[in-house]
C-alpha cells in the first residue's frame, strides 16, 4: 500500500522543505518553482512556507573557504558564512517564482522570525516566532525562507547542525500549528535498505518515529535524527516525498499508521530529479 496525503490539508498554511539534494542545479531550481506552482493551483486558497537548503554541496564548499583563511574559524563567523548559502538558495527560488507570475517573497534569517531561548543551539530552552513571516502572507502566497539557521534572542544567527533544515522546517510547522511538515528529498521515503545499493530495498509507505529514529542510528540520514525527535514532541506528522513523476511516499507518525488525508501528493516537474542516496544536506 502506497502512503498518500491530501493535497490540499486542512490547514490554510503548509511548511514544504526542499533540501540540498534536491536543488543540485539552476535547473533544479526552475523545477521546484514549477512543482510549487501545481501545489498552488489545486490548493489557491492556502499559504506556504518553503523552507529551502543551500544549493547542494555549497556548505562543504563554503566551510572549505573558511578553512583555507584560517585552520580553526569561529562557530560564529562560519554559521555567518555559511548562511550566505541558504541566503542565496532564497533569492534564486523567488525569482523562479516571480517569473512564473506567484506573488512570492524570499525573507532572511532575522525576518523569518525562527528564534531560540538560549545562549547557544545547544543550550536553548524554548523557540518563539517572530510576527513577520505570518505578516508575509498579507501580500504573497508563497514565503520562501532560509533552512539550517535561527537566531539566539540577541540576534546572532546560529546553525542547526547538518541536516538542519529539516529541524528548521519542523520548528516552523509546529509553531504555525500545520499539523504536518513535507520535507522533499532526492529519494521517495524510506527503504527497508539502501535502494542504490540493494535491490531487495521495500519502500516503507509508513513508519513510526521510533522506527525512523532507530534507523537513523544505523546510518540513515535521511532526515535529521533532532527533527524527528521535535516532530515526535510536537505531534507533527512527517511526509517524506520527492518531486519525480510517481515517486513513492513516506509518512511518520507516532504509530507508523496511515492517519492522512486521500488525495496523493506526488507531483510531476518539469525537470528530471534523480532519486540518489540517502544522505543529509544542510
Amino acid at each position: 500500500m502506497e502512503a498518500e496525503v491530501s493535497d490540499c490539508p486542512d490547514n490554510k498554511i503548509v511548511v514544504i522543505k526542499l533540501g540540498g539534494s534536491v536543488l543540485a542545479t539552476q535547473e533544479s531550481y526552475r523545477s521546484a518553482a514549477r512543482f510549487l506552482v501545481r501545489r498552488l493551483h489545486k490548493c489557491f486558497a492556502q499559504r506556504f512556507v518553503v523552507v529551502v537548503s543551500a544549493q547542494n554541496g555549497q556548505t562543504d564548499e563554503l566551510e572549505g573557504i573558511a578553512r583555507r583563511i584560517t585552520k580553526y574559524p569561529s562557530q560564529r563567523v562560519l554559521d555567518l558564512l555559511w548562511s550566505t548559502g541558504e541566503l542565496r538558495s532564497v533569492a534564486l527560488l523567488t525569482l523562479h517564482l516571480e517569473k512564473l507570475g506567484v506573488p512570492a517573497v524570499g525573507l532572511n534569517v532575522h525576518e523569518t522570525g525562527l528564534r531560540l531561548q538560549g545562549v547557544s543551539a545547544e543550550e536553548s530552552s524554548g523557540i518563539e516566532l517572530s510576527h513577520h513571516l505570518q505578516n508575509a502572507f498579507e501580500g504573497f502566497a508563497v514565503a520562501v525562507v532560509p533552512g539550517f539557521f535561527a537566531t539566539l534572542m540577541g540576534g546572532t544567527i546560529v546553525s542547526l547542525g547538518r541536516g538542519g533544515s529539516d529541524l528548521s522546517a519542523v520548528l516552523l510547522a509546529e509553531k504555525l500549528q500545520t499539523g504536518q511538515c513535507e520535507l522533499v528529498k532526492d529519494v521517495g521515503g524510506y527503504f527497508s535498505e539502501d535502494p542504490n545499493l540493494s535491490a531487495r530495498a521495500e519502500h516503507l509507505p509508513f513508519i513510526s518515529y521510533e522506527k525512523a529514529l532507530e534507523m537513523a542510528a544505523r546510518g540513515c540520514e535521511l532526515v535529521q535524527p533532532r527533527a524527528i525527535q521535535a516532530a515526535r514532541e510536537a505531534g507533527l506528522r512527517l511526509v517524506i516525498s520527492a518531486l519525480g513523476h510517481n515517486a513513492p511516499v513516506s509518512v511518520v507518525s507516532e504509530d507508523g499508521r496511515r492517519g492522512c488525508g486521500s488525495a496523493s501528493i506526488n507531483e510531476t516537474t518539469a525537470g528530471s530529479l534523480s532519486s540518489a542516496s540517502l544522505t543529509a544536506s544542510s
